[in-house]
């Protein structure tokens, strides 16, 4: 496949505040680009971009496979649509465990929001990583930003583990739970619960409509034993249909009911503060690894040690010993 001519920093940077979609597109895969001329106009380009980040509400979207993500996604993007809001979803799709090729159907599962000329929708492979977020999804979150968009919908895969990397990146997390099934939390964990600002019974309409009044008085008798996340705000629970709608303007008010308490505490400061923070740990420790594989002295050694670990010849924390040791080494000597 012909790899798309990169841009002038100008161009992508001119593109990208005029909310050139073309563009908006294009610079999305240059920041997911692992290649080092790629990674470097990159982060020219937030750089130049940054001052106009930071204004949109920022929401994660999780929930078991099932729970009719997209499809609640669809609905409510059409709905902040007519509040003349605009809406960019960055839906993060399963990544196939042999390839790391994506299925990419999020888009299609969005049927009428893709059509919508102030919605902007990117389908991202998670690249097998934790929690179903692909690698670059802070970077796109703040390139939508600073496109204009009024909010921003990151949709997980709903993996069941690292919900912590979508929570460190939003403001109000979301966690979208089924109606009975015979377990009435519907695997919902411990450790999401106590992530989650908002959670929502969807799928709450016709034979359903009893189980999940259920589920949602389980959910709010588990809620009042879990430690308050913030300060201004105590977690809530409510039923809703994406397929009906019911409920969906309900659960709208509540996310900016959530996002007034957070301003008004000054809680959403401290918030971004930390969102960077996590940023930056998350930036130093991809640099510490690109430089520790492309060390030569590394190189060199890692296709036999690997081998050996294969083969059982070697235990992996002592391969892992003798890499470093190199490691540290070349990095020594060429200081």
């Amino acid at each position: 496949m012909t790899r798309r001519a990169r841009l002038s920093l100008d161009a992508y940077v001119n593109g990208v505040r005029s909310c050139d979609r073309a563009v908006l597109a294009q610079a999305i895969t240059l920041i997911e680009s692992r290649e080092e001329e790629d990674i470097k106009l990159a982060q020219s380009l937030l750089a130049r971009v940054l001052p106009q980040t930071g204004g949109s509400k920022r929401i994660g979207v999780t929930g078991v496979p099932g729970v009719g993500k997209s499809t609640f996604v669809d609905e409510l993007g059409m709905r902040l649509l007519a509040k003349n809001l605009k809406v960019a979803v960055l839906a993060i799709d399963p990544s196939s465990s042999i390839t790391g090729g994506s299925i990419l159907g999020d888009k299609t599962r969005m049927a009428r929001l893709s059509l919508e000329p102030n919605a902007f929708i990117r389908p991202s492979p998670s690249g097998l990583s934790p929690g179903g977020i692909a690698r670059r999804t802070r970077e796109t979150l703040l390139l939508v930003e600073a496109a204009g968009f009024d909010v921003v919908l990151v949709e997980t895969v709903g993996v069941g583990q690292g919900e912590t990397a979508v929570a460190e990146m939003v403001d109000c997390f979301l966690v979208l739970a089924l109606p009975g099934a015979g377990d009435e939390l519907q695997g919902i964990k411990k450790g999401i619960l106590e992530l989650a600002d908002i959670i929502a019974v969807n799928k709450s309409d016709g034979d359903n409509a009893a189980r999940a009044r259920v589920a949602l008085g389980d959910l709010r008798a588990a809620l009042r034993y879990l430690p308050q996340r913030r300060k201004s705000w105590s977690v809530q629970a409510l039923a809703i249909s994406a397929q009906t709608g019911a409920g969906i303007d309900e659960l709208w008010a509540t996310i900016e009911e959530h996002r007034n308490a957070l301003e008004s505490s000054h809680e959403l400061d401290t918030l971004r503060a930390e969102q960077r923070l996590s940023w930056l740990r998350t930036l130093v420790g991809e640099r510490l690894e690109r430089g520790f594989r492309s060390d030569a002295a590394v190189g060199a050694r890692l296709p036999q040690i690997e081998a050996d670990v294969f083969a059982g010849k070697l235990h992996p924390p002592t391969a892992a010993e003798e890499l470093f040791a190199l490691f540290s080494s070349s990095s020594g000597s060429s200081t």
